[in-house]
């Protein structure tokens, strides 16, 4: 399977996304989008690629300039930004007064680009209103855009949208988001980083902080992820691999880039772990105690699971199906002991086949102690469910329901993750940094 994986360790900007997704582009196509781009009807902007580098690692800048001037923040206001300042569209910004979702819509419907580009960057922008809606307690209709409504970010989200087109991948991942820490000066003052229009738009993806002070993911850049991530996690196995890389504006100690990976994963089928044995018997002379103490013998004895099924029985008798599952070479044992354990006089055995998720566990720190996790994966599925007298304990010590309990535990966990992959990016930096896989990253 075609497979883009875009690694975010220094978040993510739309000039730099543009600029790792242009790098995988062979010489053709490398033509063919800057044509496209630099001919789309963008009024007064230039799309240019600049060899760059960052740590030693060479790639590529995007320069977006828009009628002969690239955007960029002064130093004082915005440090450790990737180039895109967070200003009110004033007068003299080109033309554009307060660009709101309905101009935005419209500049986009009249560029010439494939419709599924623009239809991309549409859905992109309208994600980023609904954010800023939500940030602003406003109506989207009202949103007045700040440096996402910029001739610049339009160029850097059609770029990305049109790359993306012209790369097809079958499927894409990113990786967990760093989004820097600090504040940011914007045009309402200054805001805590995330700011809150990107907090909003990365509610759902896995995100950290760290020591790195400032902005690395812009609200641009956070669109454009959450609207092409098909998973957000660790980067799946690949072969025939293709590395693009876009480099920020920014120096820090560590590498200001957004990598790009393009290769060929196997997807994983779907195949039976093996064959179980499921053995059935109809019982309407049992007594609950009965049945019960027969049901926990049968659980002692080495089955897989035990259940019972009210249901009705010849003559209109109200009963039980007692089903126990087993490996397919315990058929005869557990069936003797049924009918040892049980008043039946038969049984029912057929063979099964089983999928299943491979079992594990996790432990959770909390203010009350350890807290065990169950987790079981899979197939490409992940299943994650705090064990449940754990989180009983922890519901009457923290004096809260049940459920409230489950998700502060949960919550807890994705913090927790998100702190042992800060400590992995600082141990990075000074040595060897070993990329681990598994859900906790």
């Amino acid at each position: 399977m075609r497979t883009l994986y875009i690694e975010c360790n220094m978040g993510a900007a739309g000039d730099m996304l543009m600029a790792a997704m242009y790098e995988l582009l062979d010489e053709e196509q490398k033509q063919e989008f800057l044509d496209h781009m630099n001919g789309s009807g963008l009024p007064g902007v230039r799309i240019t690629p600049r060899k760059s580098s960052t740590c030693g690692i060479c790639g590529t800048h995007m320069e977006v300039t828009v009628y002969g001037e690239e955007e960029r923040e002064p130093e004082e206001v915005h440090t450790g930004h990737h180039g895109h300042a967070h200003e009110e569209l004033h007068d003299g910004h080109h033309g554009h007064h307060h660009a709101d979702p309905l101009h935005i819509t419209e500049l986009i419907r009249g560029l010439d680009l494939p419709e599924e580009v623009k239809d991309n960057a549409i859905e992109t922008y309208n994600a980023i209103a609904d954010a800023e809606a939500k940030a602003h307690g406003c109506p989207v209709e009202q949103v007045h855009f700040h440096e996402v409504g910029a001739l610049d970010a339009v160029a850097d989200v059609a770029g990305v949208c049109y790359a993306v087109y012209l790369l097809r991948p079958e499927r894409i991942v990113v990786s967990p988001v760093h989004v820097g820490s600090g504040t940011v000066r914007c045009a309402h003052g200054i805001m805590p980083v995330p700011a809150p229009a990107t907090a909003n738009l990365l509610a759902d993806v896995p995100i950290y902080g760290g020591t790195i002070r400032g902005e690395l993911c812009t609200p641009t850049g956070a669109a454009l992820l959450v609207h092409f991530a098909g998973h957000f996690g660790n980067m799946p196995m690949m072969v025939q691999t293709k590395v693009g890389i876009g480099i920020g504006t920014k120096e820090f100690e560590q590498a200001n880039c957004v990598r790009a990976f393009l290769g060929e994963t196997q997807e994983q089928e779907m195949k039976s772990n093996g064959r179980i044995a499921e053995l059935v018997c109809n019982i309407d002379d049992m007594t609950p105690e009965a049945l019960a103490f027969a049901a926990a013998r049968l659980l002692e004895s080495g089955t897989l699971d035990v259940y019972t099924v009210a249901g009705t029985m010849k003559k209109g008798r109200p009963g039980w199906e007692l089903t126990v599952l087993c490996g397919e070479e315990q058929i005869d044992e557990t069936a003797r002991n049924i009918m040892r354990e049980t008043t039946t006089n038969g049984v029912r055995a057929r063979l099964c086949e089983k999928y299943f998720l491979a079992p594990g566990s996790e432990t959770v720190q909390t203010e009350h102690g350890q807290i065990r996790v169950k987790t079981a994966d899979g197939f490409g599925i992940s299943h994650v469910k705090p064990e449940y007298e754990d989180t009983a304990a922890f519901a009457r010590k923290s004096q809260v329901s049940y459920g409230e309990a489950y998700e502060q535990i949960l919550s807890l966990r994705r913090e927790q993750i998100r702190e042992r992959k800060s400590e992995e990016d600082m141990s990075g930096n000074t040595g060897n940094k070993t990329e681990q896989g598994g859900h906790l990253r």
